[in-house]
């Protein structure tokens, strides 16, 4: 009987330290933390893991803390919860991957276009500079007459009150 009680009373106590270590946070890991970067919450949609409040996502990363003690580096961390929750939920690029590509594209294209711009600019200035140096001159006599029938038209446009 007494040994009943000694029995019941360790189990108990165990019991009740397994459940406050549950409550207590991870210890964090370099590795976890770094994979824990890397991540969007499946929990708080739009924010990180690393910032979402919820209890499911302070139950994710401390299994990633906990992964990252075991030995796993990020990388198998971050496909470990990927391939647990989705790929959409990948918030930084794979190095080599098409990831990549959606990050460099953009500002690539805006300096192919600035690029495309200022060539364009330099064409149509060169084009006009050229067609201003082969800017016909006119005689004396064309002036005379270009300078008469102007006087014609305005005196045509007069009205006359």
């Amino acid at each position: 009987m007494i040994a009943g009680f000694f029995l019941l009373f360790s189990v108990g106590q165990a019991l009740g330290q397994e459940a406050q270590r549950l409550e207590e946070p991870v210890q964090h890991h370099p590795e976890g933390d770094a994979a824990i970067a890397q991540i969007r919450s499946p929990y708080c949609p739009g924010l990180m893991l690393e910032v979402c409040p919820t209890t499911q996502a302070k139950l994710l990363r401390d299994s990633i803390q906990m992964l990252a003690h075991s030995g796993l580096p990020a990388d198998s961390l971050v496909n470990w919860m990927l391939a647990n929750h989705g790929e959409e939920y990948r918030a930084v690029p794979q190095v080599w991957g098409s990831g990549l590509l959606a990050w460099i594209m953009p500002p690539l294209a805006l300096l192919v276009g600035l690029i495309l711009v200022l060539v364009a600019l330099r064409h149509f200035r060169a084009r006009r500079a050229a067609a201003d140096s082969r800017a016909p001159t006119i005689s004396q006599e064309e002036e005379t007459v270009l300078a008469k029938a102007l006087e014609e038209l305005k005196a045509a446009e007069e009205v006359p009150f």
